[in-house]
């Protein structure tokens, strides 16, 4: 495998069921919108939780693949799911065009984080895309 690095994320993040999107500034950064015919999903830091909500789950922390993922390359997420899911760890992901974020509950957090590590994953600090490496 080549060396990926996981980057993590400062933000505590809630994911919701809403009616509609109205209250929510889909332009800020890590708030991820998902509609189908049967709902209207939200993912966005805790503080960002709009008070008109469905259902809402929070307490989840995150992290992301470093670098954009081209198309062609396979397995990416279902390997690093495996490595959690192998150590008890559920996740909640979600992927945009250029990579995959990665969510699990924030008492997994450091465990999944150290998983990854002893399966060859460098752990990146928030904020750091290049140079130092926890």
């Amino acid at each position: 495998m080549d060396e990926l690095a996981i980057q993590m994320l400062d933000q505590t993040f809630s994911v919701c069921k809403v009616e509609n999107y109205d209250g929510i500034d889909i332009e800020q950064p890590l708030v991820f919108t998902g509609s189908t015919d049967e709902e209207k999903s939200l993912v966005c830091p805790e503080s960002m939780v709009p008070s008109k909500t469905i259902e809402r789950d929070d307490g989840w922390r995150g992290f992301r693949i470093v670098g954009q993922l081209d198309f062609s390359l396979i397995g990416i997420l279902s390997r690093i799911s495996e490595i959690l899911a192998s150590n008890k760890i559920g996740i909640f992901a979600v992927s945009t065009y250029n990579t995959d974020y990665i969510l699990v509950k924030k008492e997994n957090y450091e465990k999944a984080l150290d998983e990854l590590k002893n399966a060859g994953y460098r752990i990146v600090s928030a904020g750091v895309l290049s140079g130092e490496f926890v």
